[in-house]
């Protein structure tokens, strides 16, 4: 009898940051400025490790990557979340929900394990330097993002397939600004355990791995740093990973945050907030990051507009 009670939904509707329109229109402005910034400088990360020699390395090949991933995370939520500010009705069709969530989830796996991926490339560089060449090949390195995005692709997939055959009975309004889990199984009038079951398992054998990588790789290259006899060696080891540090810190503190919590402890307002630092704040944050703590990348960055500026013509033969 529920089954047949039970309307199909052909939309969903947000109910977005704020609902007076004055803030909505302020948010905007806002948001648009952080996502400008967040396109430019992931791109323009990508355009400068490409065009510096010095920067064709591993690590600053996954650096390239991670920006690459930054723009499409940010991608997939940004541009309908402006949409939705200048609009009254903040709605979006339920294929498309499954293809934002889609997105949204297969870029944000991608990003935690490709934080994972750079951490161990600073464990071997520093504690194993001898065979870093050899342990960061060209094909070790395009092996490590190819699994990345693939873990990414099918981890996704199940949770969208799973949270999409749920059932949305009694209302269509999501408490949210975008197409994410825990907002939708809030939303079903189905059981839900399975699926958080599937959320805890899956995104913490993701996340898990990720943090646990990142712990080992660090306490090792401690250790390792702590060993040197020198000290500017001990600096410039400590600069490097220390942009790394700062983006790990941030990015899996959020998610943690938002994904591992039982459903019934689903808080609108706070959330929302949260979402909003992980999916527009921190793919800006990123390329800012370690731009302004890397030394190689400043320089880079001073050479490029040194010789725009003067108008040399090898700014056109950067290697792409």
């Amino acid at each position: 009898m529920e089954a047949e009670n039970c309307t199909r939904f052909t939309e969903f509707t947000f109910l977005g940051l704020s609902g007076r329109q004055d803030v909505q229109q302020g948010l905007f402005v806002l948001f648009l400025l952080v996502y400008g910034i967040t396109v430019v400088a992931n791109l323009g990360m990508s355009l400068l490790i490409q065009m510096d020699p010095r920067l064709h390395t591993p690590m600053y090949y996954f650096l390239s990557n991670l920006s690459f991933c930054d723009v499409c995370y940010s991608s997939s939520v940004s541009p309908k979340m402006l949409a939705d500010f200048l609009s009254q009705q903040k709605r979006i069709p339920y294929n498309l929900c499954a293809v934002q969530m889609y997105l949204f989830g297969t870029f944000a796996d991608v990003e935690c394990l490709m934080l994972a991926v750079m951490a161990y490339d600073r464990y071997v560089a520093i504690c194993n330097p001898l065979l870093y060449t050899v342990a960061m090949s060209r094909r070790v390195c395009t092996q490590l993002v190819a699994t990345a995005y693939i873990v990414g692709l099918v981890d996704s997939a199940i949770h969208t397939c799973c949270t999409f055959r749920l059932s949305f009975c009694n209302s269509n309004i999501i408490e949210h600004f975008f197409c994410d889990i825990p907002p939708l199984l809030a939303l079903s009038c189905s059981d839900t355990s399975i699926n958080e079951i599937l959320m805890f398992t899956f995104i913490g054998c993701v996340v898990g791995c990720s943090i646990i990588t990142v712990l080992l790789s660090y306490s090792y290259i401690l250790t390792t740093i702590l060993r040197m006899n020198s000290a500017e060696g001990r600096r410039k080891a400590f600069s490097t990973c220390a942009s790394h540090l700062t983006a790990v810190a941030v990015f899996h503190g959020t998610l943690l945050f938002m994904y591992f919590r039982p459903s019934s402890s689903y808080s609108m307002d706070t959330d929302k907030i949260a979402s909003v630092f992980y999916t527009v704040v921190i793919p800006m944050l990123n390329p800012l990051i370690y731009s302004l703590r890397n030394k190689d990348v400043k320089d880079a960055m001073k050479k490029v507009i040194g010789t725009n500026l003067c108008f040399h013509p090898k700014v056109f033969t950067g290697r792409f």
